[in-house]
């Protein structure tokens, strides 16, 4: 893993958690440590390939879409792979994340979908969609080791900053 400080203009977090998912729309599972593959995602996740290879959270945003709904629910809900911590997804869409020797490409925003509402949770969907609160998807570029409490990065988008 990288010590190495973020590059200027660069964000630094948090990993807090990673959720793998088996298939659809079964629960995810909690691990403390996984493998990206490049144009892949990560080993043992349903998703594999294309652009929406590894989704990710952060803790903030997950914190303020909960206090909107006035309920308190486990971010592995939200079925993101990555669970990040200090790290602006917003602005990272366009840029790069890097978590040890793994950098992925933000693509796009996760936008949530009616299956967030299942199982009683009844305006989750709502709450997440102001300030792109769903967090974000991306394109594993470069494979590696990924822990649980490893630092992460965020580079801007390119042209910004």
């Amino acid at each position: 893993m990288s010590d190495a400080a973020p590059a200027q203009g660069a964000t630094a977090g948090t990993l807090r958690a990673i959720h793998l998912r088996p298939g659809a729309r079964v629960p995810v599972v909690r691990v403390e440590r996984a493998t990206a593959v490049a144009d892949r995602g990560l080993a043992g996740d349903h998703a594999v390939g294309g652009r929406r290879q590894v989704t990710l959270l952060a803790v903030e945003a997950w914190r303020d879409a909960c206090e909107a709904l006035g309920r308190d629910l486990d971010p592995a809900v939200r079925r993101a792979n990555l669970l990040v911590e200090g790290i602006d997804l917003r602005a990272a869409i366009g840029g790069a994340i890097t978590l040890g020797d793994v950098v992925i490409d933000v693509l796009g925003e996760t936008r949530p979908c009616e299956l967030m509402d299942d199982d009683g949770r009844i305006g989750l969907m709502a709450a997440l969609r102001p300030e792109r609160r769903g967090g974000v998807f991306g394109r594993v570029c470069v494979g590696g080791e990924l822990c649980v409490g490893m630092a992460v990065a965020s580079a801007p988008a390119r042209g910004v900053g």
